[in-house]
């Protein structure tokens, strides 16, 4: 079997991240400036860090960007308020709530409140609707940034057996669709399905989504298939790291020196097997700021049609 393709998502997503500059040009040339606004609730480090870094791409691309910050002890109904300002002004065209949010705030509310012109997170029930009917829209931003990959490599998925393991609102019911609107014939499995293997074993390309470290092994995968590994875990154990990744001296050290190391849903040994596969870290995480940026630049556009 020919060695696999590595699909280097930090690649892809400098293509995409470049082709948005342009396009923030020549809005900018029409006058047009867009904005997006992010609200991140409380002091959640691993959320602080990820939004940095999208307010960070925001500069490299042109984006105007704008970051509230609520206490955790904010309500509900101050975060409504909040959304329905951002919703009136002009110069913001996308708007993200960092999830998760503090369990005494209402998300569903929260992200059905933002108007789905400005949702370039793809989650209102509006944008939805238009993903499942076929209609332009804004989509989520992971599921997305899998399909731009596959685009961008020439991995035609029409007529092929996708399986998609994960039925998320955020990343498996999205992908799912989007694969079957791509003429994909599409199987969704989760924790209930009855002999996942055999289900797996049939894929052509096999999406991964369900947060559980290496879950998927040799034994699930056809030979030959593309691998898309959307899982993001953390090994805090030695007995895991060996086990994952044997004879591996780089992630080793790299376990020493930091105390875990990351691993996607997809057991590493599996990679062999396949034709392409997406790499963790530098695969599919790295698409999700980009195609957040695509979005918000969609959005100003979609706005003054």
């Amino acid at each position: 079997m020919p060695e696999p393709t590595v699909l280097d998502g930090i690649a892809i997503a400098s293509e995409i991240k470049a082709e948005v500059a342009l396009e923030v040009q020549g809005l900018k040339a029409r006058g047009v400036n867009p904005g997006l606004a992010v609200i991140l609730v409380g002091n959640v480090a691993a959320s602080e860090i990820y939004v940095r870094s999208k307010v960070k791409t925001c500069a490299e691309l042109g984006i105007f960007s704008e970051m509230l910050t609520p206490p955790e002890t904010v309500t509900t109904e101050e975060l409504l308020v909040m959304v329905q300002s951002l919703n009136a002004r002009e110069d913001i065209d996308g708007i993200l709530i960092q999830l998760p949010l503090p369990a005494h705030v209402n998300t569903k509310l929260l992200l059905e409140a933002i108007s789905p012109d400005k949702d370039v997170d793809g989650f209102h029930p509006v944008n939805v609707g238009r993903l499942q009917s076929g209609q332009p829209g804004l989509q989520p931003c992971t599921p997305a940034g899998v399909m731009e990959m596959l685009r961008r490599r020439n991995i035609d998925v029409t007529g092929k057996n996708a399986v998609v393991i994960g039925r998320s609102d955020i990343v498996g019911k999205p992908m799912s669709m989007l694969l079957l609107n791509a003429s994909a014939t599409v199987t969704i499995c989760h924790s209930r399905t009855f002999d996942l293997p055999a289900v797996t074993r049939n894929a052509d390309i096999l999406v991964a989504a369900i947060g559980r470290p290496g879950f998927v092994n040799s034994t699930m995968v056809k030979p030959g298939a593309v691998l898309i590994d959307v899982g993001i875990n953390r090994l805090t154990d030695a007995n895991d790291v060996a086990r994952f990744f044997p004879n591996n001296p780089d992630r080793e050290a790299l376990f020493l020196r930091r105390g875990s190391v990351v691993i996607g849903d997809i057991d590493p040994a599996a990679f062999a097997l396949s034709s392409a596969y997406t790499p963790v870290p530098g695969g599919v995480g790295a698409l999700t700021i980009a195609m957040l940026m695509s979005n918000t630049v969609k959005a100003a556009a979609l706005r003054r049609a």
